[in-house]
């Protein structure tokens, strides 16, 4: 059964700078894709960027610049800068093995979620 732990959020303040954490488990194979989703209370689950299996990134880009996606084989990482009251909420990762498609930014475009981890700015 695949599994999807994040780790690394917490409470901080306005400018502050966190590193999420994301390690699959369950499958011998890699996934073609892992990426994190952020979700403000009340609001739907938006995509933040995306790391594909041959290295390659993907961002929503509005959020280029001060977000960074990285992975090293089964784990993916996010590095948020300059964090702000807006990046308030929970950052949630996923994943998918299968290959074929280029679309990134969905929730239908990954098929294994955690549970989540929380991350409250403060200004």
């Amino acid at each position: 059964q695949v599994q999807l732990e994040e780790s690394g959020g917490g409470s901080v303040q306005a400018g502050d700078s966190l590193r999420l954490s994301c390690a699959a488990s369950g499958r011998s194979d890699t996934p073609s894709l892992m990426g994190w989703f952020h979700q403000r209370v009340g609001q739907e689950r938006k995509f933040v960027a995306g790391a594909w299996v041959d290295g390659s990134t993907d961002y929503e880009e509005t959020l280029k610049g001060r977000f960074t996606v990285s992975r090293v084989h089964n784990t993916v990482y996010l590095q948020i800068n300059d964090l702000q009251p807006a990046d308030t909420g929970v950052y949630f990762c996923a994943e998918r093995y299968w290959l074929g498609s280029s679309s990134f930014s969905t929730l239908n475009d990954y098929n294994h979620w955690g549970h989540g981890t929380q991350v409250f700015v403060s200004s």
